[in-house]
């Protein structure tokens, strides 16, 4: 007898791990948001309740005159990018010792379990911002971008540095729950400094080089680039961020396969 070709194995292999974090993903979005009242609503709900709510308090202190930026935009592009980071990572702790009753079903591995919720999130977190941003701009509180591309090709860097944050997070949270623990505090403090509420221009030149070790800073200098064209000083450096997230990658990948070998071996 001879082998089945290379070529057609992999491809139905493609095939079958699609369907199930297809299959994943809808059983996500059936327990999360078919249960609640907001439902998938929320989603729009949040950032739009932040965004109006730091639009008043700017505007009642006389913030938005002096930080010389559409105010609304500038909380647009930042909060969005945070909700994509801090959500998507959160969701994916403890997700997989929470779906263990899925992993009895052949097809399903623990990287499945992972990128539906990541998918989910990174969907929701993209509609968001892009209904949000469409909103503001057909009612005049919003200047339309500058520069399309480029917001795009920050907020995709932005999603891949999610993803492999939330491959690792999820699978460290598999072998000790106090990971979970810990990344609450260090996402809040992470919060004020990813670049969600100041520009890098904004900051003495002795402490931009702290900052911009952090590859979220970038993604957002990039997309505030693109949506306010270049008369914003902006500091990125996508190659860097590029390295970063190829290596997180690599590791989130490795961890998640450690995870998966023993949770299996738990069964």
């Amino acid at each position: 007898m001879t082998a089945a070709p290379a070529g057609p194995k992999l491809l139905r292999g493609l095939q079958v791990q699609v369907r199930v974090i297809g299959a994943v993903l809808m059983w996500e979005m059936i327990t999360r948001y078919g249960r609640d009242n907001l439902g998938f609503i929320w989603l729009f709900l949040e950032p739009m309740i932040f965004t109006l709510a730091v639009t008043a308090l700017w505007s009642a202190t006389g913030l938005s005159h002096s930080a010389n930026l559409p105010i609304v935009a500038f909380i647009l592009t930042g909060y969005s990018t945070v909700l994509l980071w801090r959500n998507c990572s959160s969701r994916c702790c403890l997700a997989i010792n929470a779906s263990t009753a899925l992993l009895f079903h052949r097809p399903v591995r623990a990287l499945d379990i992972l990128m539906g919720r990541i998918l989910l999130e990174i969907s929701g977190a993209s509609m968001s911002f892009v209904g949000l941003g469409l909103l503001w701009i057909s009612i005049g509180w919003a200047d339309p971008p500058a520069d399309l591309l480029k917001i795009v090709a920050g907020w995709v860097m932005l999603a891949w540095f999610t993803a492999a944050l939330s491959l690792i997070l999820g699978a460290l949270t598999s072998f000790n729950e106090i990971v979970e623990r810990l990344w609450h505090p260090i996402a809040y403090i992470l919060f004020p400094l990813s670049g969600a509420v100041f520009m890098v221009d904004w900051i003495a030149p002795q402490f931009r080089e702290v900052v911009l070790w952090l590859p979220m800073v970038h993604c957002v200098e990039l997309v505030r680039e693109g949506y306010f064209g270049p008369s914003v000083p902006t500091y990125h450096d996508m190659a860097y961020v590029f390295e970063v997230c190829l290596g997180m990658t690599a590791i989130g990948l490795a961890l998640v396969r450690a995870a998966s070998r023993k949770v299996r071996y738990q069964q």
